[in-house]
């Protein structure tokens, strides 16, 4: 495929999704609502230090809004039947997940960055290093969006199915991320643990942007955001690909 036409259909597709997708239910309660009521059940009433846990706040935020266009958007398509219209237009697989991922993390940065600005004119955040935010934003929103793509690469055109695969999925990662209990307070098999979950090395970007407290040197976590970033599209993208072979 020409360059010129691959790039014009990821634009394409990504601008269907931000229209039709940012307003649904799934996505305005699994996105935003949803990480907001968590964060305030566990910190009402309770003598917690806010500047320091902000940064786990933030990237839950950015996790959950990041992830939570991509599940809906194939298995929506598919039981609306324009998932095959799609397919037969003259864009490859490629341009789908790439669209479909870019919605998501569009989606995750604005909320997030909202977010970051209140709370940081609320809170009289310090900020160590804004290069640092940016970038950080940036591969979270990436790394989580294809996370919520690659939720949505099952066969099944039934939206509440993916919704409750993604919940399971998701709702233990931000348990095992550092995010309620700071990284740097965790040792043994309790460190082992967070580090096989991506959101640990967002949570720990943003803890040296914004505390300069992080525990990993931030050009590992960015690494290691890369080659999550990397498996997830491959695998959405094989998945994806074995189901078209199929008819599925």
């Amino acid at each position: 495929m020409d360059l010129k036409v691959f790039l014009r259909s990821i634009l394409v597709i990504t601008e269907k999704n931000m229209r039709i997708y940012y307003f649904k239910g799934p996505v305005v309660v699994f996105g935003l609502l949803f990480p907001l009521i968590m964060f305030l059940t566990f910190f009402i009433g309770r003598n917690l230090d806010l500047v320091l846990f902000f940064p786990g706040f933030l990237g839950m935020m950015l996790f959950f809004t990041a992830s939570s266009v991509g599940p809906l958007i194939t298995p929506w398509e598919k039981r609306e039947k324009t998932y095959e219209r799609l397919i037969s237009l003259p864009v490859i697989l490629e341009s789908i997940i790439i669209g479909d991922l870019l919605a998501g993390a569009i989606f995750g940065v604005a909320i997030t960055t909202i977010v970051f600005v209140i709370c940081a004119l609320l809170l009289h955040l310090a900020l160590v290093n804004t290069a640092l935010l940016a970038v950080s934003m940036i591969l979270g929103s990436i790394t989580f969006a294809a996370l919520g793509t690659l939720l949505a690469s099952p066969t099944t055109d039934n939206p509440s199915n993916i919704m409750m695969l993604s919940s399971l999925i998701r709702l233990p990662l931000i348990f095992v991320s550092g995010i309620f209990i700071p990284l740097g307070q965790l040792v043994g098999w309790e460190r082992t643990l967070t580090s096989l979950s991506p959101l640990t090395y967002l949570v720990d970007l943003f803890h040296a942007a914004l505390n300069g407290d992080a525990v990993y040197p931030p050009w590992i976590d960015a690494m290691v955001l890369l080659a999550v970033i990397l498996v997830f599209i491959v695998c959405a993208k094989v998945i994806q690909k074995r189901n078209l072979v199929k008819g599925i």
